[in-house]
């Protein structure tokens, strides 16, 4: 194709073009592996936040067999690049993204027609895809920084761990979850905030992706900060019994960044994304965070210390 601009991309297999024609742009991705959930189910799930009124990418025009998509451009202003240059306006516009995701977890619909005509449901975030997610940090974290012989014990009291503390999560898996919903995937569009990277949306636990915003691995912030965030969300909230959300919140956040240790690890050795591995540490002293804020955590405490000489102590 003529006028296209490659753009920065993200973890995923897919490529990212800016087309350009006269004043108007689009946006081509392009993803040759796992077609079904970079283009068709990331569309499916852009029709659904569009028809509740929360700003995705529109398609404009699809080539399933060449394997691309024609999409809304929204720009290269992500929320992140504005937090990381101008630090004062956090409060701000973090008042906008809880906005934004209470009106996200308001979304009834659970299924669409995709540009295949075909009946799109998104799935359900339940106990098994949490643990098997979580089991990724033994995949790939565990299995290059632990000998043989600590492997096989920690794997398995890591595992024993994990399902005790899926089984201790007490809320409905009930709400539109992005997955992702952090400041890397929001992006400022005029006076708006629109969404990317949803492909992997489910319908899971509402502690979630309040978790994914404050405990972002990308973009450091205070302990006040979060505190401030986390507040901003509960006192939106009339009907919430908060002692169930903290409670879901701690364990979702902990699990989330022992997955993404997983994740970034094998981007690292198996993509040749080594970028990745810089952002482990933080994501290390996230879990220390929540880790010291519910006796639950003890056992995983205990285990992580003692296997990977970490002192995940008290602040």
């Amino acid at each position: 194709m003529k006028n296209l601009e490659k753009i920065k991309g993200d973890a995923s297999f897919r490529k990212f073009f800016r087309k350009k024609k006269k004043f108007f742009t689009s946006v081509i991705v392009f993803s040759k592996k796992d077609k079904i959930k970079n283009l068709l189910v990331y569309d499916a799930v852009n029709k659904i936040l569009i028809k509740n009124k929360i700003l995705a990418p529109k398609l404009y025009k699809e080539n399933y067999n060449k394997s691309y998509l024609e999409i809304q451009d929204f720009g290269n202003d992500t929320i992140f690049k504005i937090l990381k240059k101008n630090k004062n306006e956090k409060i701000f516009y973090y008042k906008k993204i809880i906005k934004l995701l209470n009106k996200m977890q308001l979304i009834k619909d659970k299924s669409i027609k995709n540009f295949k005509n075909k009946n799109f449901k998104i799935p359900r975030y339940d106990n098994k895809v949490l643990i098997s997610e979580a089991f990724l940090f033994c995949d790939w974290y565990v299995k290059k920084n632990l000998k043989l012989r600590n492997k096989i014990k920690f794997i398995k009291e890591f595992k024993k761990i994990i399902k005790k503390l899926v089984l201790s999560l007490k809320l409905k898996n009930n709400v539109f979850v992005h997955r992702d919903f952090h400041v890397s995937n929001l992006m400022k569009v005029d006076n708006q905030i629109g969404i990317i990277d949803s492909q992997d949306a489910m319908i899971g636990n509402r502690a979630y992706d309040l978790a994914s915003l404050i405990d972002d691995v990308r973009l450091k912030t205070s302990l006040k900060i979060k505190k401030n965030i986390y507040k901003l969300y509960i006192n939106k909230q009339r009907k919430l019994d908060k002692n169930k959300f903290k409670n879901d919140f701690e364990i979702l956040s902990i699990l989330r960044n022992l997955k993404i240790i997983g994740i970034f690890t094998r981007l690292a050795f198996r993509d040749g994304k080594k970028k990745y591995l810089k952002l482990i540490p933080y994501a290390w002293k996230l879990i220390e965070v929540r880790i010291n804020e519910n006796k639950l955590f003890l056992d995983l405490k205990q285990l992580l210390n003692t296997s990977f000489k970490r002192k995940l102590d008290e602040n």
